[in-house]
């Protein structure tokens, strides 16, 4: 029986929601670079786009999401409706080794029927509980918002990943998502915990990002794991989201490349020692 539990853990998916509630941090840059990097370390990675923006889906070389035929909004139709799933319905597969379940603007007007739906927060779960078993990670790409996508992300994932870029603002709403973080464990999702905060947009040249790096490290670094890696301003990051491919195509020698690797070895290594930990439990 022990032997059993131990197949079952190793089998099925760690969700790692990408959040934060603040625009222009980095989330799709994140969840788009460390899905590559998870599946260029031999994972089998599906990135899932909840934003009705669509940004993840044109990063990955769909610059027109709304002509796809199939997208998020539609699979989470077909749990509030239940509906069947087909096997790898919807899912596009990009050459850097990642799968895609992409996302338009439908999903806006989903977001909207999910008012008055039953069980309405563990939409997204159930679409997820359909694939879980065919990956390692599941990372979710969440919109700007506090919103019942969000939600349904939190409801859905074991992990959150909060990418803060070294700005004021940016540091000052970390608080308000930790608060919706901890109602969603209390009220929907008791095994979700914080994967890391991953410094973004770290630029070393002036006092001000590095003050602000600091501040954030003291405030929540004794009760939260904040990533070692940080990632720094680069104009080459910021033109990946028009190329259709990772940082690693687009510029692979660059300091941004370098600092994705590293924090995809860092989520690896928790990995690792979370499954050891569980492993301890079940004897």
């Amino acid at each position: 029986m022990k032997m059993q539990g131990v197949m079952k853990i190793s089998k099925r998916a760690t969700v790692t929601a990408v959040v934060n509630q603040k625009g222009g941090t980095g989330k799709t840059v994140t969840c788009e670079n460390l899905g590559i990097g998870l599946a260029s370390e031999g994972k089998k990675v599906l990135l899932v786009d909840d934003d009705p923006q669509g940004s993840l889906t044109i990063s990955l070389g769909y610059p027109q999401p709304d002509d796809l035929p199939v997208t998020l909004s539609d699979m989470m139709m077909k749990m509030v409706n239940d509906e069947p799933v087909s096997p790898g319905e919807g899912i596009l597969h990009h050459k850097e080794g990642v799968d895609l379940m992409p996302a338009n603007i439908s999903l806006a007007g989903l977001e909207v029927s999910l008012v008055n739906a039953m069980s309405r927060e563990s939409t997204l779960n159930r679409y997820l509980d359909t694939v879980r078993y065919q990956y390692d990670h599941i990372l979710l790409d969440c919109m700007p918002s506090l919103g019942m996508l969000t939600v349904n992300a939190l409801a859905a994932a074991d992990n959150v990943l909060i990418p803060v870029c070294t700005q004021y603002l940016s540091a000052k709403g970390l608080e308000q998502l930790l608060q919706t973080v901890n109602k969603v464990r209390r009220q929907i999702n008791p095994k979700l915990k914080i994967e890391g905060i991953l410094l973004t947009m770290v630029d070393g040249r002036t006092n001000y990002s590095k003050e602000i790096a600091s501040l954030i490290r003291e405030t929540y670094g004794e009760k939260l794991n904040i990533f070692d890696t940080e990632i720094p301003r680069s104009v080459r990051a910021a033109e990946i989201s028009a190329e259709g491919k990772s940082i690693y195509e687009h510029d692979p020698k660059g300091k941004v490349a370098a600092a994705y690797r590293s924090l995809t070895k860092e989520v690896l290594d928790n990995a690792e020692k979370r499954r050891k930990h569980r492993i301890e439990q079940l004897r």
